[in-house]
Parts: structure tokens; sequence; C-alpha cells
């Protein structure tokens, strides 16, 4: 669809049809998943927290509490909430969420992972749930540093549905 516009967005080389968030004319919707078959799904999502060597050892004894556990708490709870975040995302029940939260010698890896029988997928509960932990690590200890940064945001992997497996190259 040349000169399609998208809320003031010229598409250019973009594939409308290949966006299902869009309707025909250009406005922002719901996938109607109604007609797709439930199936396993799952997701696993990536961030890391590039901390100082001196607040990483400050770790264990943050006056807040463990900012490792609080982060994966975080984030187990914002991927069962992420359609409340995320506009267009479907409310889905998940059967599984989890959050391993690794320290290593430049920061915090994190690793998000949601599955659930449904119609859609859980990409964006798993990558919620990375985003998320990753904020609340930096929120449980910005008063040490206030540079501290977040990288790599991204998904590792996922299966089921109709666009069936995914996974990332050279990433685990």
């Amino acid at each position: 669809m040349p000169g399609l516009r998208i809320r003031g967005v010229d598409q250019g080389a973009i594939q409308v049809k290949k966006l299902s968030h869009y309707d025909s004319a250009g406005g922002a919707r719901m996938v109607d998943v109604s007609a797709k078959a439930e199936t396993k799904r799952t997701a696993r999502a990536h961030a890391f927290v590039r901390i100082a060597p001196r607040v990483l050892k400050e770790l264990p004894r943050n006056p807040k509490g463990n900012p490792l556990e609080i982060a994966r708490i975080a984030g187990i709870f914002a991927a069962k909430r992420t359609s409340e975040l995320i506009p267009l995302c479907h409310p889905l029940m998940l059967s599984y969420a989890d959050v391993e939260v690794t320290v290593e010698k430049k920061g915090v890896r994190i690793v998000a992972t949601a599955s659930t029988t449904a119609q859609t997928g859980v990409e964006m509960e798993a990558l919620t749930a990375a985003a998320v932990a990753a904020l609340t690590v930096y929120d449980m200890t910005k008063a040490l540093d206030k540079s501290i940064e977040i990288h790599d945001v991204y998904l590792l992997e996922k299966t089921g549905g109709k666009s069936g497996e995914f996974r990332r190259k050279g990433k685990s």
C-alpha cells in the first residue's frame, strides 16, 4: 500500500500487511486471535545491567533488601501484568513465569521465561519480565551509582504458534 500513513509516519519500505496491529486504514488495533488454535507457547528474554565492581560488592549489604531477589519477583509480577502495560497485548493466563538473575564480573545478567497454552505468544511477557527486573536492579542500587546502565534487552527464543520456533543465533 504505497503512501499509506500510520499516525503520521510514512511507511516507506515497511510491509504494512505484515504488521498485524494495524488495520487497513493504518489505525492501531488489537489482533483478533479467536480463530487461532491454542498451543503451548514459551519465550525466553534477556537483559543486562552494567554495574561498577564496587557497587556489585555492595549488593549483599543493600539496606533496601536483596536487590536480586526483589528484581526476580518484580520480573515475575511484570510478566503477569504485561497486558496492563503494553496497550495491544492480549491478557494471558501464564502457566509459568520465572526470572534468573546472575551476578557477573561487569554486572547482572537477567533471563526471563514465560509459558502458556493460548492462542497468542508470550514473547512480550518474557521481554517485560526481563526489562522490569533490570529496572528493579537499577532502582535498588541507584543510591550507590547513578551511572548504572541497562543493555541488551532482547528475545532469546520462542516456541509454539503459527510462526514456529525462533532462536537467536550466538546467544543462549
